[in-house]
């Protein structure tokens, strides 16, 4: 995707990424996932049969720790879109290095000398 383009410049390769970012907003890393919990509720037939409640988990990390927290059912749709922008915006991230690092190349061995 990225490495067809050509950039003529630093400064068009930063605006390319730029250019991309309001698209893949929100974004987030992390990961949700669907866990089955057991309510307060003495007598609960669900958690009696051990089917338990369904909930939402988003695990990210922070400080270096794994850390966790519930997701209200009607926002997973907003996290998993989140999720998929994050992932995009890495893979984005993956590609702009070769180019970097190219076109850096470039612009060192076609330096005009004092």
């Amino acid at each position: 995707m990225l490495m067809r383009r050509s950039f003529s410049a630093d400064a068009d390769l930063k605006e390319f990424f730029l250019q991309q970012l309001p698209r893949l907003w929100p974004a987030i890393k992390g990961s949700i996932a669907q866990v089955r919990k057991t309510c307060l509720r003495p007598g609960c037939r669900a958690c009696a049969s051990g089917q338990k409640h369904p909930a939402f988990i988003f695990s990210f990390t922070q400080g270096g720790k794994r850390r966790c927290r519930y997701v209200p059912r009607q926002l997973v749709p907003f996290f998993e879109r989140a999720l998929r922008n994050g992932r995009q915006i890495e893979t984005l991230l993956a590609e702009l290095g070769p180019a970097l690092l190219q076109q850096q190349r470039q612009q060192r061995t076609h330096k005009p000398e004092s």
